[in-house]
């Protein structure tokens, strides 16, 4: 298995803190050096180590953003 490389670009939000100190976070993420995607997971208080989560695209954040703001 090759190793994941990624940058954090730029960290966009804060969503929550966990009660072991890890945060969700909303950030711009480059993976193994393509282009920075949108991506919301749970990190390590250092980014050392991840939990799962969803890479989304500037046109699926796009609708994911107007479909919430449709829902209020």
């Amino acid at each position: 298995m090759s190793e994941l490389k990624f940058e954090i670009i730029e960290t966009v939000a804060v969503l929550s803190e966990g009660s072991k100190g890890w945060n969700k976070e909303l950030n711009l993420i480059s993976w193994n050096g393509r282009a920075p995607k949108y991506d919301i997971r749970d990190w390590a208080p250092d980014h050392s180590k991840m939990g799962k989560g969803v890479t989304l695209s500037e046109e699926e954040i796009t609708i994911l953003v107007e479909a919430v703001s449709k829902r209020r």
